[in-house]
């Protein structure tokens, strides 16, 4: 297994995990202090680590396709895995004072009860552009939090998770692109489930996180409308680093549009990308 002995790590390696993250080359002087980064080093470690649970709807799901569901479960659930244990990991360096199973066990309960089968989109092609715009969203945040963050060792954290993101994405991509062939469901419908999963991505996973994060770090102190005011600001904060045309490019490959209309709808997506990161 290849040492991880810089802070920086090559990031074009896939042969990494907990036990060569040099935990103790993180400056925690750097980062300690930085709430914004405990928040979303937290939240990410808690959707990563509940992978389990949509992989075993999605391997349900892709039942007559064992291709599929031997990738997903010997390395898309694996990696996934990784990540959160990674940044479980970090956030317990540098913040031990979070109680991080607390939180998690909170968040857990609650979001095992949202994440069922019934989320899944009607056809496994299109399902299949679902996880292409959930792996643009965690490709595209872990891209803005490798820049934002301040900490080096965190910083190469992040630049990893990132390529193993873009590869999930191109997995996916190629799986739906096999079922575009078998049976086109046409560009309105594969809209639609951009569109749905798009306006999903608001209002789940990732709140589900933070208010658990939140809860369990303010305590006693914790309210809705201080939470409503952190959100924003970490919304605010992931705008400035956010890679937006990176996120247009993926989200909108499975349209398979010809490179004049792709070209005409790139202000208008640009538009709409910053409005889902208020």
């Amino acid at each position: 297994m290849s040492e991880m002995t810089e802070v920086t790590p090559d990031l074009s390696s896939s042969d990494w995990s907990l036990d060569n993250v040099p935990l103790h080359a993180v400056d925690c002087e750097l980062v300690r202090d930085n709430e914004d980064l405990f928040y979303m080093v937290a939240a990410a470690s808690f959707i990563e680590i509940a992978a389990d649970l949509y992989t075993r709807n999605l391997i349900e799901y892709y039942s007559d396709a064992p291709e599929i569901q031997e990738w997903l479960e010997t390395k898309w659930q694996h990696e996934e895995l990784r990540h959160g244990y990674v940044l479980k990991a970090y956030t317990q360096h540098v913040w031990p004072e979070f109680d991080w199973e607390r939180a998690y066990q909170g968040f857990f309960t609650e979001y095992s009860a949202m994440c069922t089968a019934d989320e899944l989109e009607p056809t496994q092609g299109l399902e299949m552009v679902a996880r292409c715009v959930v792996e643009t969203g965690t490709a595209t945040f872990y891209t803005a939090l490798a820049s934002q963050a301040t900490e080096p060792v965190l910083s190469g954290i992040a630049g990893r998770i990132r390529a193993d993101e873009v590869n999930h994405y191109k997995h996916f991509f190629q799986y739906f692109r096999q079922y575009r062939e078998a049976q086109d469901p046409g560009r309105w419908k594969v809209l639609g489930a951009l569109k749905r999963r798009i306006l999903e991505a608001r209002s789940s996973d990732a709140d589900c996180a933070l208010w658990h994060v939140y809860q369990v770090h303010k305590g006693s102190e914790a309210n809705r409308e201080e939470f409503k005011l952190l959100c924003r600001r970490l919304a605010k904060e992931l705008r400035r680093h956010y890679p937006v045309s990176m996120a247009i490019k993926m989200v909108t490959r499975p349209l398979n549009l010809p490179a004049v209309v792709n070209r005409m709808v790139m202000a208008p997506l640009t538009r709409a990308s910053n409005w889902l990161l208020r």
